[in-house]
């Protein structure tokens, strides 16, 4: 599948992802969909943004940003708009470096992009799915998507999902300095902004499948900014 949007760049922030980030390069790579990578790293004590600076050094599509400290997912995203936007993308895919989203789900993203300004991956509409959780996990998972949705009534099935594509002459006009979120529920900010703005947006199926390597991010910390963040969202509207 050829991309109607050839200048398309992947936004993955990372911390302590480095034994899964030379998979996940590779994986891209092999798509030869003439896409360019971003990793945004903070930190990370386990060697990741050194792994990723010999990748760079051979691999000309891929580029790193070195964070001194882990400054939140949120910030990360933030900061990997304002260079694809600089940089005249056309596009911005945002995934995970745990290698639970599957790139060979990008062409499908850059093809929804046709006629949408922003297109989710959700994990809960037919033919998206779930592999590996624990039923405890899951029911967190369904239970937060369902809370956002019924609050901010928003029409996406799966708002918490963190694999996203966004047409970059949307990013450009949205109010970028006013999202606060530092966690998960960036996601759901950052869809609730395009989706209150008046911009098409949509979603495709996604398997989502559980990291093999290291240790998941989430914290009651950040499911605590995610409650807080929807209620923020519904009395400012």
């Amino acid at each position: 599948m050829v991309s109607p949007f050839p200048k398309t760049l992947v936004l993955i922030p990372t911390y302590n992802e480095r034994t899964n980030v030379p998979v996940l390069i590779e994986s891209i790579r092999k798509l030869n969909l003439g896409v360019d990578m971003l990793f945004i790293d903070d930190g990370s004590p386990d060697g990741t943004g050194e792994e990723l600076d010999r990748i760079a050094s051979e691999e000309s599509r891929v580029q790193v940003i070195h964070r001194p400290q882990k400054s939140g997912l949120g910030s990360a995203y933030i900061e990997g708009f304002s260079r694809s936007l600089n940089k005249n993308y056309d596009i911005s895919i945002c995934m995970d470096a745990d290698l639970s989203h599957d790139p060979r789900d990008l062409p499908r993203f850059i093809e929804a992009l046709t006629d949408k300004d922003l297109v989710g991956g959700s994990r809960y509409v037919q033919d998206g799915g779930i592999v590996n959780w624990p039923l405890p996990r899951l029911m967190l998972s369904k239970a937060a998507a369902g809370y956002a949705r019924l609050l901010t009534r928003m029409p996406f099935r799966d708002p918490t999902g963190g694999f996203n594509a966004y047409r970059n002459e949307m990013l450009a006009r949205l109010p970028l300095s006013e999202v606060s979120s530092q966690g998960y529920s960036f996601q759901i900010e950052m869809k609730h902004l395009a989706w209150k703005q008046g911009f098409r947006v949509g979603e495709i199926p996604i398997l989502f499948t559980e990291r093999r390597e290291g240790k998941s991010k989430m914290s009651a910390g950040i499911i605590q900014e995610a409650l807080w963040i929807v209620w923020k969202l519904v009395l400012k509207r």
